[in-house]
């Protein structure tokens, strides 16, 4: 599914909650959000500080919340209760790409073994979309915040999302195969693919799940306006979302991103 259709698929769904859940007295907010993604990986050097600022990408995602305190169709607050009051359910659709390369010792410009050029030539890069939701806690009271009791109103939330991922894997030696054996079974380039590399590449587009979890706050911009600072980290359950997975000790966890996004949100009336 592209990204086009899976927009209108989150669009579709979020009006079809806006009218379901407007019966029922809920209210709605919509919001976009965009931000720096880490992308940790099989590229480069585990703990490394060079590899966590190099393989950074770009997010960008719409959002939209189901408001438990509020009730849009008669302009008025819900029942005082404590879901009500410090509960909200966050749908989303996002995309974002991330490029890789080895950075870290292995890497370093004194090293020149065969295995280093091969490491430093290795690029890639992944295009993931997620779609969502998450269930977002408030501690302090969502009634005064809207209300204009306090400017910030911090938050964290736990949700899953599905995630289609179409990674990209080259080298700048040349081609990574060089064709199939009599059995369909790829012959590896030893020329630019290190020996523990063979067989740990994935090209093709697929798909898996993701645990998110976040913490964040909100600002209050205007009485039908928010500002949004998000950090959140997402685990695949997967270990081929950047294209790489090569079977070898140090390969321990599957792929995860920390994201940093910003985001404006508006209230629905």
């Amino acid at each position: 599914m592209n990204t086009r259709n899976l927009l209108l698929v989150f669009l579709l769904l979020a009006f079809a909650k806006q009218d379901l859940h407007s019966q029922f007295g809920f209210s709605h907010e919509i919001g976009v959000i965009t931000g720096p993604v880490v992308f940790y990986s099989d590229y480069g050097q585990r703990y490394d500080f060079e590899t966590n600022a190099g393989n950074v990408g770009i997010g960008i995602g719409l959002v939209h919340y189901i408001n438990f305190s509020y009730r849009a169709d008669c302009n008025c607050y819900t029942r005082d209760t404590y879901f009500n009051d410090h509960f909200k359910i966050r749908s989303e659709l996002d995309y974002h790409k991330t490029n890789f390369e080895h950075f870290g010792e292995w890497v370093d410009p004194d090293r020149e073994s065969i295995t280093a050029n091969q490491l430093r030539a290795m690029k890639g890069s992944t295009r993931v979309i997620e779609l969502g939701a998450q269930l977002e806690y408030f501690p302090l009271s969502i009634r005064d915040y809207a209300a204009g009791g306090f400017k910030l109103a911090p938050f964290a939330s736990l949700g899953a999302h599905w995630v289609n991922y179409d990674p990209e894997v080259y080298s700048e030696l040349g081609d990574l195969v060089l064709g199939t054996d009599g059995d369909g079974n790829e012959i590896f380039n030893p020329e630019t693919v290190p020996a523990k590399y063979f067989d740990s590449f994935q090209q093709d587009s697929d798909s898996t799940w993701a645990i998110v979890m976040s913490l964040g706050t909100r600002y209050k911009l205007g009485p039908v306006s928010d500002l949004m600072l998000d950090a959140r980290w997402t685990y695949y359950l997967s270990n081929w979302v950047d294209g790489l997975n090569p079977d070898v000790p140090e390969n321990k966890a599957n792929d995860w991103q920390f994201w940093i996004n910003f985001g404006y949100i508006h209230y629905l009336d």
